[in-house]
């Protein structure tokens, strides 16, 4: 390499948003140059970081997905493992593995309007690097790999026992015939809990605050079985996918307008798979609406299976401290404790923390608007990809990717260099998300603001995307070329 690299497009991040994004890249532009850059030394993002036991995805394969690569697994909750060597198997299909460089960690980037190109900084195995390019595509998700979200717990320190958290889990750690106590209800939790619990831990509780909505889905999708052994596979998949987004999209809608009909549909089917006298109340009814928050997905039912085993428990309560033995609650009783896992969460952090600076100007996030959720007032030949809170996040990766492959035959079409969304000062700001989601809240102040009219408001639907980013007109006013 020179001191100095250029390429047409650079990519931050070699998970499943940007390896995804890299393929349909090198199909619509085989012309261009790419390098996708990758703070980690192994690809795959989410699904290299998570090791904690039963790791899997929270949205079903045929819509998590890519639209152009199908997924040919049996689970519809596919384990991490699986989906890792999916994501793996498309950049070695592709080519995309030749261009990514591992160990590079992207801190600033900083826009030049007279050269038309982005020069971006940061460190390569501990050493400084910079490059430039012409489009700059963030890839990275939302969230920090460093750390994940531990709440201040009194007495931790007092703890005899071991406290982990998923997103750093150890691989030597023995929880055989141990009691583990796993802090929080949403999918990490309830994905933990039973596969602690068949992998021989003594007992496994799972300790929430307040109860999250859980529905049951059946592991093997039998309707995308029976598709494939009468439609090719391309054919088979597209009419799953399809059918998958109806369903969940179906159930989001349902929530929203009809959220007492939802909430009672929940309860029925919980109640169901629980033994007969089980208080469901106490420990499956949320405050909240069904999809005010995200909706955990468990296949087959196998978290009430545990509980209803008696392998595994649920206890609704505050933490008051943590003792030498395990966990002081506020009713007064105390859970004991071999191991205490802290699914409390995740920390999020926009960009991967990248410093944008615009013609030496330094870019503050909240005061920029975000252009269909994929790019930003004023910063220009940048694009990002984010997917959706209430649906597969592929699904909106995919949209992304096709979205940045338009904009860049326009601009080759047009004869241009630069593209940019232009505020307009007359829409109304409002926050990005409009999700109750812990990791959300705390850090909506320092993320971009949506608007209350288009293109400048969220959708959190697929169906309308598709209309909105995949098929409207490039040049649609707010966008401006030169």
């Amino acid at each position: 390499m020179t001191d100095i690299d250029h390429v047409d497009v650079l990519l931050i991040g070699a998970g499943l948003s940007g390896i995804g994004a890299a393929c349909q890249l090198g199909r619509e532009h085989p012309g261009r140059s790419y390098t996708i850059l990758e703070r980690r030394d192994a690809s795959g993002g989410t699904w290299d970081l998570f090791r904690y036991p039963g790791v899997r995805s929270d949205s079903d394969m045929f819509t998590l997905g890519y639209r152009f690569k199908p997924w040919r697994g049996d689970k519809a909750l596919a384990d991490g493992p699986s989906i890792l060597e999916y994501v793996r198997e498309t950049a070695q299909e592709y080519g995309v593995d030749e261009h990514i460089q591992y160990a590079t960690h992207v801190t600033g980037a900083s826009w030049d309007t007279d050269t038309g190109r982005w020069a971006v900084t940061g460190t390569r195995d501990g050493a400084p690097f910079a490059m430039t390019c012409d489009f700059l595509w963030c890839t990275s998700g939302y969230y920090n790999y460093d750390q994940g979200f531990t709440p201040h717990f009194e007495g931790i320190d007092d703890f005899g026992g071991q406290v982990i958290h998923p997103q750093l889990w150890p691989e030597d750690i023995d929880y055989a015939g141990k009691k583990v106590v796993v802090i929080g209800s949403g999918a990490t939790a309830v994905t933990l809990v039973p596969a602690l619990a068949d992998s021989g831990a003594a007992h496994v509780t799972m300790l929430q605050r307040s109860p999250t909505y859980i529905l049951s889905l059946p592991a093997i999708d039998k309707i995308a079985r029976g598709l494939r052994r009468v439609l090719p596979e391309k054919a088979s998949y597209s009419a799953t996918r399809w059918k998958n987004v109806g369903v969940a999209t179906g159930i989001y809608q349902l929530s929203q307008r009809r959220p007492e009909f939802m909430r009672g549909l929940i309860r029925k089917a919980t109640v169901k798979a629980l033994p007969e006298g089980y208080d469901v109340d106490t420990h499956f009814k949320p405050v909240y609406d069904p999809w005010d928050q995200r909706l955990c997905l468990v296949p087959d039912g196998d978290l009430f299976a545990s509980i209803s085993r008696g392998d595994a428990s649920v206890v609704t309560d505050t933490i008051v401290r943590f003792t030498e033995t395990g966990v002081l609650l506020g009713s007064g009783e105390e859970l004991e404790a071999d191991i205490v896992v802290t699914a409390t969460g995740l920390n999020l952090v926009a960009f991967g923390g990248l410093d944008l600076v615009v013609d030496g100007e330094p870019v503050a996030l909240p005061d920029t608007m975000a252009y269909k959720a994929l790019m930003l007032s004023g910063v220009p030949n940048f694009a990002y990809t984010i997917g959706y809170t209430n649906a597969s996040w592929t699904l909106k990766a995919d949209l992304v990717a096709e979205f940045v492959c338009r904009v860049l035959a326009h601009l080759d079409e047009h004869g241009q260099r630069i593209v940019v969304p232009v505020d307009d000062p007359d829409v109304a700001r409002l926050p990005f998300m409009d999700f109750m989601a812990g990791y959300v809240l705390r850090a909506i102040d320092q993320l971009p603001k949506q608007g209350d009219v288009e293109p400048w408001k969220l959708r959190q639907n697929y169906l309308y995307d598709v209309r909105s980013i995949r098929r409207a007109p490039i040049d649609d006013g707010v966008l401006a070329f030169s």
